[in-house]
């Protein structure tokens, strides 16, 4: 015994139309996809980069200002400004070895030399260093 009902009878225009339909939709869902729906890509977010101030350490013995930030040493060569990952003249050990001051400004060296000069001069010691007699 079959006791199958179709809940609708098909025949060959029925399912031509059918066809039609389904394909008439799917175009048209894929236009809508292609205009008005998608995905919207943000460009990454990227922090601002942190920028530290220019600290500087002034060795008064060789005119020689080191800028820890950066990582370079800047000094007067003729009468221009030179900035360099070595100092001229000197090597980095007897540079370090010698009488330092750390400065309070952040900008350029330039703008300060003429004053440090006067304040540290090329024979300047630290208060309080401990001076080899001759």
């Amino acid at each position: 015994m079959n006791n199958k009902k179709l809940f609708f009878k098909t025949s060959k225009l029925g399912f031509v139309l059918g066809a039609v339909m389904l394909v008439a939709l799917t175009e048209f869902a894929g236009y809508a996809d292609g205009q008005n729906a998608g995905i919207a890509v943000q460009p990454p977010v990227v922090p601002p980069a942190v920028l530290s101030p220019d600290n500087y350490v002034y060795y008064p013995s060789y005119g020689v200002y080191f800028n820890s930030s950066r990582r370079q040493y800047a000094y007067l060569k003729g009468d221009a400004w030179v900035s360099s990952p070595e100092p001229s003249g000197v090597t980095i050990g007897v540079l370090q070895a010698s009488p330092s001051v750390r400065m309070d400004f952040h900008d350029a060296p330039a703008h300060h030399h003429a004053e440090m000069v006067k304040k540290y001069p090329k024979n300047w010691t630290a208060p309080g260093a401990h001076q080899e007699r001759k």
